[in-house]
């Protein structure tokens, strides 16, 4: 949810970072503190009238000017000693002074609001749409020893990449005249990203032949899909991957999937929500809607400011009753946890996989002068069942609350027996937590790519791209000499990958010094080798997305979740009885 905040005059770099610290307090202050300027909200009624205990306050605002005017002295004191005497004190950039300063004071009040200067607020637009400018390719790096180069890993579909014939393992040598770097770094993809309309001269060593080529490619706006995948993951099942954000076509994207899926038989459904890091709130409602009917409740926001709190229900007449079951992990978060916790709490759908990451905090976004922007937290939310899910972060560092250990409860246990305090109930009477995220129903662990394995991927990129060129003897049927083919449907007939690929990658590998790897090493792997060898030669054939079906056995958590389809199913029968639906 977005609040739209004009900040009024024009800022000059030297008063920049006090009347963003004047804005920020105001903000963080009672509402009977703040002066009520013209703001659009999109949460409820948009401000207080002076009837309101949100009214205006003049003594009280008079106080909060006092404080900003000793901030000012304060600040302008201390970054004059810097000036004067730190050793590069001379060379100071203002820029990064304020910035630094003003996410520091934000920090300290939690770890999900932050300020956003004029590239970074381009960048957050562009991502709340799930599209920025550029050629439509995944990029990667691979290296080999010290050396690293980027290389095309796959294109989208009608892309300028895919129509400049960009292919699988094309190496990309420079970026308008400028060397691609020897590291791993995301230089190279901002350097591809720019103006929309604009134009990219690239050159790429082709994979097929070696040879130096010279594009120009005309950038264009690239659109993420929110649901980027669905199919028949067993006969009578469908499976939804939505890793994708929740953005404005995120409802229709999965109305669209599910319609998919049922015309080719699905009865029931797995919704894939894990890596998925949120987005917007009222997608989510729209979301959860889709299965829930109406006059249950989906979430409870909860703010100091005048006419914030509000209650959203579902307004479907005739919701979805598939049987469902949700797949979570630690990095599903924020609108995602949205829609778990709703469907949770009305035993609507199974949840399998790791706790959730645990934001339960809402930010509106404050535009200033000059594309600069405040991204504020003003609420917390809560489940249908009145538990917040928002994990403690008083007591941890920042880097440490944004990247969770993730530990799981035991192993197809509940997820729920270790929880402290006193639990919300289900509407089946179902115990449930909040502080740390949503709890699985059941518990799975991931299948975590070890250290060892991750050396490996490089050398298994390489030799795929050997492979799917034809440069490898005896293996002809795995030469790719075509576009990718999208939206293909993975067969298990589809480029199967046995011991006489192994065996060849095993001399590929062993003859390479630079690599370093020895053949104990490739057969203590072999099962993971083989798996990724299928998967680097599918990202060939028929893109990234397809490939992650390539993976599928070796998903513990898409297992269990296939065979809790028939307890899903008793949820889905008990929840059609409890609410008389039909």
């Amino acid at each position: 949810m977005d609040i739209v905040h004009d900040g009024g005059t024009a800022m000059r770099k030297g008063s920049s970072i006090v009347l963003l610290a004047w804005l920020i307090i105001l903000m963080a202050a009672p509402p009977s503190a703040r002066p009520q300027q013209g703001s659009v909200s999109a949460v409820n009624p948009p401000h207080a009238s002076p009837a309101d205990p949100g009214a205006r306050d003049d003594s009280r605002a008079g106080a909060g000017a006092e404080a900003v005017e000793k901030l000012e002295r304060d600040f302008n004191e201390a970054l004059a000693a810097v000036e004067a005497n730190h050793a590069d004190g001379g060379r100071m950039d203002y820029t990064s002074v304020f910035k630094s300063a003003i996410n520091g004071m934000l920090q300290s009040l939690d770890p999900h609001s932050k300020f956003y200067d004029a590239e970074d607020y381009r960048e957050w637009v562009a991502h709340q749409r799930f599209q920025y400018c550029g050629i439509g390719a995944t990029i990667g790096y691979r290296g080999v020893g010290e050396r690293v180069n980027t290389y095309v890993i796959d294109t989208f579909q009608d892309s300028p990449a895919s129509r400049a014939n960009l292919r699988y393992g094309d190496r990309i040598l420079e970026v308008d005249g400028l060397a691609a770097p020897d590291k791993y770094s995301n230089e190279v993809r901002e350097r591809i990203r720019g103006r929309c309309g604009s134009v990219v001269r690239l050159k790429v060593e082709r994979a097929a032949t070696g040879r130096a080529d010279s594009v120009e490619i005309t950038r264009e706006v690239m659109h993420q899909p929110s649901v980027p995948d669905a199919y028949l993951v067993r006969p009578g099942v469908g499976y939804v991957l939505m890793n994708g954000g929740f953005v404005f076509t995120t409802p229709d994207e999965l109305q669209a999937a599910l319609r998919f899926l049922k015309e080719r038989g699905a009865t029931s459904y797995i919704i894939d929500l894990r890596d998925n890091r949120g987005g917007h709130v009222y997608e989510a409602i729209r979301v959860a809607d889709m299965f829930l009917p109406r006059g249950q409740v989906i979430l409870s926001l909860k703010g100091r400011i005048g006419g914030l709190s509000h209650t959203y229900a579902a307004a479907n007449a005739a919701p979805d009753l598939s049987p469902l079951v949700v797949l979570i992990n630690r990095n599903t978060a924020s609108a995602s946890e949205i829609v778990v916790g709703a469907l949770q709490d009305h035993d609507r759908a199974l949840v399998v996989g790791e706790n959730s990451f645990g934001k339960g905090l809402v930010q509106n976004f404050a535009v200033l002068n000059e594309g600069l922007g405040l991204n504020i937290t003003i609420a917390r939310y809560y489940t249908p069942s009145g538990r917040s899910i928002q994990r403690d972060y008083t007591s941890v560092g920042y880097y440490d609350y944004l990247n969770p250990s993730g530990a799981a409860p035991p192993e197809g246990s509940s997820g729920q027996e270790r929880q402290a305090g006193t639990p919300a109930r289900t509407d089946s009477g179902r115990a449930v937590y909040g502080g740390g995220g949503i709890r699985p129903d059941v518990a799975v662990a991931p299948r975590l790519v070890t250290p060892e394995q991750q050396r490996l991927m490089d050398s298994i990129f390489l030799f795929t791209r050997e492979l799917v060129n034809g440069r490898v003897e005896g293996l002809g049927a795995y030469k790719i000499q075509r576009p990718i083919d999208y939206g293909h449907l993975l067969q298990p007939t589809d480029f199967p990958v046995g011991e006489e690929v192994y065996q060849s990658y095993k001399r590929y590998v062993t003859t390479q010094a630079a690599l370093g790897v020895g053949a104990a090493r490739l057969d203590e792997e072999r099962d993971f080798i083989l798996r990724r060898l299928r998967y680097e030669i599918v990202t060939a054939s028929y893109g990234t997305v397809t490939a992650m079906q390539a993976l599928e056995s070796d998903d513990p958590q898409l297992k269990r979740a296939i065979e809790e389809i028939p307890r899903a199913g008793e949820f889905a029968l008990s929840f059609a009885r409890r609410y008389n639906l039909h």
